[in-house]
This record gives structure tokens, sequence and C-alpha cells, in this order.
């Protein structure tokens, strides 16, 4: 299956960004990739949207600059949801006191 993420985020870092999917590594950052910005948001969107994932905004524990990272936070945020009880995912939160 990992192969599979790492396939299918360099697919859509290749289609996004208008680059050769040969040019993508592990190892290259958005940066090395001349990747802009606003492509980098349009990248994340579609890794998202194509794992019904919710990438995390500019958390430490998480990479989202690295080829490397987005792969690995695909597969944790998958394995989360895998292991996650169906249903909601959110936690339960207590009723706000008034």
């Amino acid at each position: 299956m990992s192969d599979d993420v790492q396939q299918t985020v360099f697919g859509i870092i290749a289609k996004e960004a208008n680059i050769d999917v040969s040019k993508i590594t592990p190892d290259s950052t958005l940066k090395d990739l001349e990747i802009q910005s606003l492509d980098a948001i349009q990248i994340i969107f579609e890794i998202e949207d194509h794992y019904k994932i919710q990438m995390p905004d500019r958390d430490p524990n998480f990479d989202t600059e690295s080829v490397r990272g987005l792969v690995d936070t695909v597969k944790q945020l998958l394995a989360q949801q895998q292991s996650a009880p169906s249903g909601d995912s959110t936690p339960p939160s207590s009723p706000p006191t008034a």
C-alpha cells in the first residue's frame, strides 16, 4: 500500500505543478521542484480530496514541505483513519456552558 501512496502523491504533484513525474524523488522538497506556494496549496487540496483526509496546517509534527513528508503524512493520516471507529471521527466535546 505504501508504494501506492507514494505513486499517487507523485502523480498529483506532477499533474498540479505541470512537471515530469521522473523529476520527483522522496528527497525532493516542493522548493527544489520550483513549486510556487499556490501550487503547493493546490497539491495538498488534491491529496486531501483523493484520500478524503485533512492535512494538518503548519503542524510541527508533520512535514508538508518535502515530498517524503507529504507521503508520510498521508500514510499516517490513513493509518489513523483505519484505526478510528467508523462514524464521526471528531473527539467528543463537552457542550458549551452558558
